[in-house]
């Protein structure tokens, strides 16, 4: 897989499959990120904890982190790229997280933008959380746990999430808050 050129700047729509309302986010991501950066960000904006199984399922092939005990995948995430696949606007891509759970996620690629000098990716850019919490959180504990694995994760490497405002919460340090009372 040949690695573009000239870097850019995917606009993609995040939404949980079968939930309603409707849980979304929308999101930037670097087109030389890498499958693995691709599934931490989608932790963090969901606000999940990583504790458990998944898989993207792009063009008719299975990628993902693998995990002991779990789905073994043939290529290494950390070394393909989203911009290995060359995703045209309007194209979409499936992504399971928590087997058990069941969720699934649909990824559609809404635009390709360019990279902004100054610009810290990924970045999110809008999102509605669910009416009663945040995130359907995948266990009790997980919120604590989460906290704690995204905070060590941001001081071995540089912060992923700017203070975004995405009306009508806040994203800071992975954790949703919302901004209004109603």
């Amino acid at each position: 897989m040949a690695d573009e050129t000239c870097t850019a700047v995917y606009r993609i729509h995040v939404w949980i499959c079968r939930i309603s309302p409707m849980i979304w986010r929308r999101l930037l991501v670097r087109s030389d990120s890498s499958i693995a950066d691709l599934h931490y960000t989608l932790q963090t904006a969901f606000g999940w904890s990583d504790e458990h199984l998944h898989r993207f399922h792009i063009h008719g092939q299975d990628y993902g982190v693998s995990r002991v005990g779990g789905i073994i995948f043939s290529a290494d995430p950390a070394k393909v790229r989203l911009s290995d696949f060359k995703f045209r606007l309007k194209e979409s891509f499936r992504y399971e997280y928590d087997f058990v759970a069941g969720w699934e996620h649909q990824v559609h690629v809404e635009g390709r933008l360019a990279l902004e000098d100054k610009g810290r990716y990924p970045r999110c850019i809008g999102g509605r959380p669910g009416k009663t919490a945040a995130v359907p959180w995948t266990s009790s504990r997980a919120g604590t746990k989460y906290r704690w694995t995204l905070r060590n994760y941001l001081r071995k490497s540089k912060p992923i999430w700017k203070r975004t405002i995405c009306r009508p919460f806040v994203i800071g340090l992975g954790i949703w808050r919302n901004c209004t009372n109603g």
